[in-house]
This record gives C-alpha cells, sequence and structure tokens, in this order.
C-alpha cells in the first residue's frame, strides 16, 4: 500500500504509463486518491499554471484523506517551491490538509501567517480545534471570527454537544437564530440530538415547531432525532406520531422509534413495530431481544435471539451482555452457560467487561465456585473483575471472603471501596463500613454517589446525627451529583438520626427535581416513622398528582401512617387500591401492616380473616401482632390460635409466652396464665431487653 503511517518519499513512486491524462473538472476527484498521487507526480510537467493550481488543491484533498501527513508535508514544499503559498485558496487547503492529519501546529503556524482572516480558513480551524478536543481555541477562533455563517456555528454547536456541553452548544445555536443565520438539516440534527440530554417534553415541541417552521421536518436526520428526543422524555405517542408522518424512514429511524418502546417496557408495541421492519440489522434484533431482557422475559428473548441466528446475523458483545446478564438476575445457570460458550466462542472473554459480567452471572446464580473460577482463568489486570468477585460475595453473604480480596487487590477504584463499604452497611457491620470510608477518603480516592448512599445508610443504622451533619456537608463541599437514590438516603438517614425537621427541608429542596420515587418514599415512611400521619398522607397525595410511578415502598409507608393515626378506612382503600390501580402486588410487609391495622381498630376478627387470604404464610411477625391484638382487646379465642402458630414457627418465641399469659389472666383464667409462666421459667425464655442510647 503507498501510504501508511510512514509512508515513502513521493518521488520514488512507481512508473506509471503516460497513456494516463488528467482531466479535471473541479477540485474534487473521482480517483483512488493513492493513484491520484502517483498520477500528479508523473505528469506535473507540462501543465497549465491554472491546471496545476487545481491538482494541488484536490492532492491536498487526498492527503487529508487519507491521513498521509508526509505526503502533504512535500506538497507544502513544492507550493512554496512554486511560489503559490500566497494562493488564498491553496492556502486554506493546507490548512485543512494540517487539521485534518492531526498536526494542528501545523495548521496553526500557517493559519497565523495569513495577512487577514477569512471565513474559509476560520471554519477549518474551528473544525481542526473541535477534532482534536480543543474547545477552547475552537472558541477563540470562532469568537473572532469576522463573519459566521451556518457552517460556523454549525461546527461549534457541534463540537460542544460531542463533549457534554450541551447548554453551552444550546446557547451558540441561540447566537445564530438571533443573528439571522439559517440553520440547516446537519444543525438541526445536532441540536435536537444535544437536547435529548437536557429533557423537557416543551423544548421537544418547540424545537418540532421551528422544524416544521424551516421546512426540514422532511429530512430524515432531523426527524429521527425528534423521534429519538421524544422517546427520551417519554413520550413514544408523540414520536410514534412523527414516526408516522414521515415521507421517508432509513434503517436508523425504524431502530430509533423501537428503541423508544423498548425503553419505555411496551415490548408489545415494539414487537408489531419489528415485525414491520423488512431489513432487519444487529441493531434491530438487539434492540428488540433487549426489551424482552429489560422486562426480564427470558423465554421471550431467546426465540429472539434464536430467530436472528437462524436469519444469518451473529450477535454483538453487548447482546450477549444483556443475555448473560439477565440470566443472573434470573438464576437461569443453564442459559447462561449456553451464552457463556458462545461468547468463549466468539472470542469476547477477553474483555475486561465481559470478564466481569461472566463472573457476576455465576454469583448471581449462586455458584461461587465458578465464579471464582473465572476469576482465576481471566486477566487478573482487570479490576472490573476483582469488583465483580468482591460483589458476588457480599451478594452470597460471604463478607470475609470478599474482605481478603479486597485488601488483596494490587489497584483499587471507586467501585472497589463501594462495594465493601455497601457490604459492611448491608450485613449491619456500619462502624465498619465508617472506618473504610475513611481509610478511602484519606487514600486519595474521591466517593462517588453510590459510595455516599452506602455511608449514608451506614450512618442511619447507628442513628448518629454528628456523622450525617458531616457526610451531608461533604456532598455538598465535594459536588457530587445529587441523584435520587442519594437525595433518598440523604432524607432517611435525617429521619432515622431524629431530625425529621431537617429531612422535610431537603425533600422540599430536591421535590421538583425528582423523576422518581425514592425521595418520596423516604419522606412518606420517615413522617410516618415520627407519627406525623397527616403531613405523610398529604405528600403521598401530591405524589399520585404526579408523572411518577408508585412502587411497593411507598405503599409500606402509607399503609405505616394509617397505623399510627387509626385511619382503617383510608387504609383499606390505599390498600386495594396497590393491586387494582396501581398493579402492585402486596408482600407480607403490606399484610403485617394491614393486620397491625385492624388489631389495633380492635377489629380482630378481620384481622385474622387477612392473615388466612394471604398468598404467603404469616411469619412470626405477623401471628405476634395478631397475639398483641388479641390481647389489648380481649380476644381468647383468635389469641390462643395465634400463639399456637407461633410457638410452630418459633418454639423459643419469648414474648408470646407473657403476651398468652396476660391474655389468660385478664380473662380470669389465673392457673392457665401461672401455668404459662412457669412454661416460660422452665424453658428459661427471655424477652429481649430494650435499651437506650443519648445520641449528639
Amino acid at each position: 500500500m503507498l501510504i501508511s503511517l510512514r509512508p515513502k518519499s513521493i518521488t520514488s513512486l512507481p512508473h506509471l504509463s503516460a497513456a494516463s491524462p488528467l482531466k479535471w473538472v473541479s477540485t474534487a476527484t473521482t480517483q483512488n486518491p493513492e493513484d491520484h498521487l502517483r498520477l500528479f507526480f508523473k505528469s506535473r510537467t507540462n501543465q497549465t499554471h491554472i491546471d496545476y493550481e487545481r491538482q494541488l488543491v484536490s492532492l491536498l484533498k487526498s492527503c487529508a484523506t487519507l491521513s498521509a501527513l508526509f505526503q502533504g508535508q512535500q506538497l507544502h514544499s513544492l507550493v512554496l517551491k512554486s511560489g503559490l503559498d500566497s494562493n488564498t485558496f491553496i492556502n486554506n487547503s493546507l490548512i485543512s490538509m494540517y487539521a485534518k492529519c492531526g498536526s494542528i501546529s501545523g495548521a496553526e503556524s500557517l493559519f497565523g501567517s495569513c495577512s487577514e482572516l477569512d471565513p474559509v480558513s476560520c471554519n477549518i480551524m474551528v473544525a481542526g480545534y473541535v477534532k482534536s478536543g480543543d474547545l477552547d481555541n475552537a472558541r477563540q477562533v470562532f469568537d473572532k471570527m469576522p463573519v459566521r455563517g451556518c457552517v460556523s456555528y454549525t461546527t461549534m454547536i457541534m463540537g460542544l454537544s460531542r463533549n457534554g456541553f450541551w447548554r453551552e452548544a444550546v446557547e451558540v445555536f441561540r447566537d445564530m437564530r438571533n443573528a439571522g443565520v439559517m440553520p440547516n438539516e446537519l444543525t438541526m440534527g445536532t441540536v435536537i440530538s444535544t437536547f435529548s440530554h437536557l429533557g423537557g417534553i416543551w423544548n421537544c415541541r418547540m424545537l418540532h415547531g421551528l422544524v416544521v417552521k424551516l421546512q426540514l421536518d422532511g429530512m430524515v436526520l432531523v426527524s429521527t432525532n425528534l423521534v429519538k428526543v421524544y422517546c427520551a422524555c417519554k413520550s413514544v405517542w408523540e414520536a410514534r406520531s412523527l414516526f408516522d408522518e414521515m415521507p421517508e424512514r432509513n434503517i436508523v429511524s425504524w431502530n430509533v422509534m423501537l428503541n423508544g418502546y423498548s425503553k419505555a417496557g411496551l415490548v408489545h408495541l415494539a414487537r408489531e413495530l419489528f415485525e414491520r421492519i423488512d431489513m432487519k440489522d444487529v441493531v434491530s434484533w438487539g434492540t428488540m431481544i433487549d426489551g424482552y431482557v429489560q422486562v426480564e422475559c427470558l423465554s421471550e428473548a431467546l426465540m429472539m435471539y434464536r430467530a436472528m441466528l437462524r436469519a444469518g446475523l451473529g450477535p454483538n458483545d453487548v447482546m450477549l451482555v444483556d443475555l448473560i446478564s439477565v440470566c443472573g438476575r434470573l438464576e437461569a445457570i443453564r442459559e447462561g452457560q449456553q451464552f457463556h460458550g458462545r461468547i468463549v466462542k466468539e472470542g469476547f472473554d477477553c474483555y475486561d467487561f465481559i470478564q466481569a459480567t461472566i463472573i457476576n452471572f455465576y454469583a448471581g446464580c449462586g455458584e461461587m465456585i465458578a465464579a471464582h473460577l473465572q476469576f482465576e482463568n481471566g486477566i487478573k489486570e482487570h479490576v472490573a473483575s476483582w469488583n465483580a468477585l468482591i460483589a458476588g460475595y457480599i451478594r452470597n453473604q460471604m463478607i470475609d471472603q470478599a474482605s481478603l480480596l479486597f485488601d488483596e487487590m494490587p489497584e483499587r477504584d471507586v467501585f472497589s471501596w463501594s462495594s465493601m463499604i455497601s457490604g459492611y452497611t448491608q450485613t449491619e457491620r456500619s462502624e465498619l463500613a465508617l472506618e473504610l470510608f475513611r481509610r478511602m477518603v484519606s487514600s486519595g480516592i474521591q466517593p462517588n454517589e453510590i459510595t455516599m448512599v452506602s455511608v449514608l445508610s451506614a450512618i442511619a443504622d447507628l442513628g448518629t446525627l454528628k456523622e450525617g451533619i458531616w457526610a451531608h456537608e461533604y456532598i455538598c463541599e465535594n459536588s457530587i451529583p445529587l441523584n435520587d437514590n442519594l437525595s433518598a438516603a440523604i432524607i432517611d438517614m435525617y429521619a432515622k438520626c431524629g431530625s425529621i425537621n431537617t429531612a422535610l427541608k431537603v425533600f422540599y429542596q430536591i421535590q421538583h427535581k425528582t423523576s422518581s420515587v425514592s425521595p418520596w418514599n423516604a419522606i412518606i415512611c420517615g413522617l410516618a416513622l415520627h407519627g406525623h400521619a397527616a403531613m405523610s398522607l398529604e405528600i403521598f397525595s401530591d405524589l399520585q398528582r404526579r408523572d411518577i410511578k408508585l412502587n411497593s415502598i411507598t405503599f409500606i409507608g402509607v399503609l405505616s401512617a394509617c397505623c399510627h393515626s387509626g385511619l382503617v378506612e383510608a387504609g383499606e382503600r390505599y390498600f386495594k387500591s396497590m393491586k387494582n390501580v396501581y398493579h402492585i402486588q402486596p408482600n407480607i410487609k403490606h399484610y403485617g401492616c394491614m393486620v397491625d391495622l385492624l388489631g389495633r381498630a380492635g377489629r380482630v376478627e378481620d384481622a385474622e380473616k387477612m392473615i388466612r387470604s394471604m398468598p404467603m404464610k404469616a411469619d412470626v411477625v405477623i401471628w405476634g401482632t395478631l397475639l398483641a391484638a388479641c390481647t389489648t382487646h380481649g380476644n381468647l379465642e383468635i389469641g390462643e390460635m395465634a400463639e399456637k402458630n407461633l410457638k410452630l414457627l418459633d418454639p423459643s418465641h419469648g414474648a408470646s409466652t407473657v403476651l398468652m399469659s396476660n391474655l389468660l389472666a385478664d380473662a380470669g383464667k389465673w392457673e392457665a396464665a401461672s401455668l404459662e409462666r412457669r412454661i416460660m421459667q422452665s424453658l428459661r425464655l427471655t424477652r429481649s431487653p430494650g435499651h437506650s442510647d443519648v445520641v449528639w
């Protein structure tokens, strides 16, 4: 091959036949760039001056296309030798060649030697700086341009957007509109894509209106990006309406709409759309498989995967990671092992993130020996594999093994520390969690929001308000992003440390920024815990009016609030709405709340019926709650039944014997009450003593 990273000199190119005359129609060429270079140096004699200039410009473009800097520098020498360096057209072509070949210093040198700025050279330099990631210099050149056109603005917007400076990109677009410069298809495509990161359905609708006004709604790129933004704003119906109106669609358009349905969990609609795609590519299949994976429909995902193979398409690494991950979540060991085999066959097992996924899969299935074997056979330099095995040990309640592995790590990142801190918190070793956090900070590792959630949970468990205030200040001072989970952890910490007013203050500061139910759950449960039932239910009513999906934890807080305030009818109404309105299946904790609510109100028979209607077996807590209600309201018959079931589950349950003794005594059955006491003494049953601490 002629052009390479270390090319030969152009003057030593092989001899070409003179029977290949050059015919120039413009500066563009349809020839192979390598042949183009050979041909020029063979036939550059006996050319007119104009032909020579045109050929130089076209050749410089070929060098830029091939990133052939060495040959481009030789052409630069020819330009100087020919005295054409004052030719603006050729000079701009040289600047472009240097910029596109990655020699930004060469481009800067030529650009700085220009006697006056012209829009073309400025656009080239802005594009060169953007390509090299030097946005500061790109902005400096952009700001001092004598005239800015559509190309100038579009290049600057694209540079800012691709580097994550979305708000700055929007500001440049606003300047463009104020300057009266008309955006083109590429401008609008980039701006719309930028807004997908900023969110806001009204922004999307305004952009849609502008696109229609500019008559760009027929452009595939623009309409496809609008569909993508509508989906990102969770407005798939508007996305579908626009998709159906598109005069022309390409495979990207279909895949964007398909992905919108999949991410929204609307797999049935995604499947209908998928069946309408004529030329499905691997992205189409992967999106459909991912849609089934998201809703944990493994059998449908596998069926789709097999159909893809029959269609002659092979899986990519992302698809296999998705599939083996869901196998781990569903403990589908057999299917996961088949995907493991496919990963090895495709040669993907050398990637660090795939090694980590395989370890996670085996750990998720409880196969820690296989997970450890995969770790030992993998590349030990991959920190992700160490982290995956530590997380697997923690997940399987093997905290000591996780701690030993953590100590052996040659290198730790923020995920290593965060996993270990989380493990200590989950196993109620809160002091160790905070000690490890201090070690992490002193070692120079910057905690992230995941770390701080575990730290705040540990503090909440210990109830040390002083530590909690310090942790909150640390988050603010170190600009740790405040996502919904971290906000919920802060609220929960203050509530459990006894400072419910501070918890409320934090909630009111962030409530309009929330996109998930976690912070709302934290304050609803916290207020219920502190006996502020009315305020808890008021916040729940506010939550119901918002476009936020409720979950099972929400109703634990609501039912607890009803218990504390004796709102039996409201509690029954909320309990029924779980299934009928919000399609949430009550778990044993919800039934426990209802038994407590009915029992406190004296409706012991209804509480007993509630237990009988449960789809799961009652545990010690529920039978104990019923027995306590029977003792309070003097229902000996149901009380004896509750104690019998309690003893079957936990014969050494001392509290139930005390409650039963008190119930018998209240009913005037002194001998039976005395017998219960003697049984408790003979079995040496004890009640767990309460204790109090002063927390500063």
